[in-house]
């Protein structure tokens, strides 16, 4: 048998090449090897070089495996990757393909995207998707300084979601520092210790689609007696609900039930709760209730550890020269960091060459917007002082000087402009004030520039002024 299966894999193969492109092909089935075919239990297994091209094949190809084994070795055929952990030592896991995923006879729909996670019935509170990121977990969230605290209650929190402390925790960052996977690590701890839990993780954006398209079919109750019904709900992306009122007030009526009845709430923003203007002021509260954690860049160290785990896990091979230019220079993004990795093994397969600084340098430019200098906040008070020549110690007193105010004003504005800082850290590094100072600095230079065209144009000679790398 095992003759015919070997001849069945291959017209698979036929089959998948008349369906995607050369490259794609040639990527991403051409590298998967036929090991065996028990008919006894209907189980294909495929070996795969590397768990990135079993992951990329699961997220993007999988239903097009699916239909092509039912054609070919017929309905029920189940199919197991044995993927090459690691090459030196000849070190090999199985993974079964998702069956739910791959489903044909009764298909599955799709429900990311603007549909709804699931039939919004609270009367039958059934096991639902809980649209969970398997593959972000706390195995490969490496910690480092910048991440410590928040992955630590993150875990806690997984292990002992019935316990009331640090509920909701909310957690900020700029883009790229991991605040999306960290959530979904929680999620996914939460589901693998209490499957029983009722475990959600749904964006602002596809949140706010549900409302409206609820609220179109008058049934806004269904909603929200849905979303009550959730064990551990995870929001990412929560500042995208600032110019939303309608949406906040009913996230608003949801959160109150989850949070009296001991239900975690897990919330991810780009800001921390004060720097969400536009937000209704009792959200904003509730938010500030539990516990507010800051995720920072991952300094060069962390990056380095990031790639290396991801180096380990893909089964590449990168001279350590490679990987600490990688980690300098993606500006400390944990998505750039990946994009780079995935960027190069892909240019490695299709051209098959080795991955060498050559190759890192021609990926990171068109992966990576490399800024050799990335302006600080010193650098833009100095600038800022000399303009209107004051020092930094007159402008960071409490003297009212109109110049002074001026020139506080100005630096908070570019600083909150070219930094990604939150209001609060912009405050405390250019004049030990507020975050309130500092919006409210924001919105008198926005105003002035409309209505003064002489201060507009000093405004582009400071900025001129900054030796930025293009």
């Amino acid at each position: 048998m095992s003759i015919n299966a070997r001849a069945c894999w291959e017209s698979c193969l036929n089959l998948i090449e008349e369906n995607v492109t050369e490259q794609q092909f040639n990527t991403w089935f051409r590298p998967l090897v036929f090991e065996s075919y028990k008919p006894a239990i209907k189980t294909l297994l495929v070996q795969v070089p590397s768990s990135f091209i079993y992951e990329y094949l699961e997220e993007h190809y999988v239903d097009l495996l699916k239909k092509v084994l039912v054609r070919v070795f017929g309905v029920g055929t189940k199919l197991t990757y044995r993927v090459v952990t690691d090459s030196t030592h000849h070190l090999t896991q199985d993974f079964q393909a998702d069956e739910n995923a791959t489903d044909v006879v009764m298909p599955r729909e799709k429900t990311r995207g603007n549909q709804s996670p699931t039939e919004l019935d609270a009367a039958q509170p059934q096991e639902i998707d809980s649209q969970l990121n398997p593959h972000q977990t706390f195995a490969n969230y490496i910690e480092g300084d910048s991440n410590k605290l928040p992955r630590s209650v993150g875990l806690s929190i997984a292990e002992h979601p019935g316990t009331t402390q640090f509920n909701p925790m909310f957690i900020y960052g700029p883009s790229g520092c991991g605040k999306t996977h960290l959530i979904n690590a929680i999620g996914v701890r939460t589901k693998e210790l209490y499957p029983q839990k009722r475990v959600l993780y749904v964006s602002a954006r596809l949140f706010t689609i549900q409302y409206s398209n609820a609220k179109l079919q008058n049934k806004i109750n269904d909603f929200i007696n849905f979303y009550q019904t959730i064990d551990m709900l995870i929001v990412d992306d929560v500042q995208e609900w600032v110019t939303a009122v309608r949406t906040q007030d009913t996230f608003f009526h949801i959160f109150n039930h989850l949070f009296r009845n001991g239900k975690r709430i897990i919330l991810a923003s780009d800001r921390p709760p004060v720097d969400l203007q536009g937000m209704n002021e009792r959200l904003i509260t509730r938010f500030s209730c539990g516990l507010i954690a800051e995720l920072e860049r991952p300094n060069v160290q962390l990056c380095i550890d990031i790639l290396q785990n991801k180096i380990k896990r893909d089964g590449l091979k990168i001279p350590s020269d490679v990987v600490q230019f990688i980690a300098e220079t993606a500006n400390g993004s944990v998505r750039d960091l990946e994009g780079v990795v995935n960027s190069l093994l892909a240019f490695s397969i299709v051209y098959n060459g080795n991955i060498d600084m050559k190759l890192a340098e021609r990926v990171i430019k068109r992966a990576v917007k490399v800024d050799d200098h990335p302006l600080t906040v010193d650098e833009i008070v100095d600038n800022v002082c000399r303009h209107f020549n004051v020092s930094p110690t007159a402008m960071s007193s409490r003297s009212r000087k109109h110049e002074l105010v001026v020139a506080r004003q100005v630096s908070m504005y570019l600083a909150q402009k070219y930094t990604k800082m939150p209001a609060s850290r912009i405050g405390k590094l250019v004049a030990n004030r507020d975050h309130s100072t500092v919006i409210h600095s924001c919105t008198q230079v926005e105003q002035r520039m409309k209505i003064d065209s002489t201060f507009s144009d000093e405004l582009v000679s400071i900025e001129n002024s900054f030796k930025l790398k293009k």
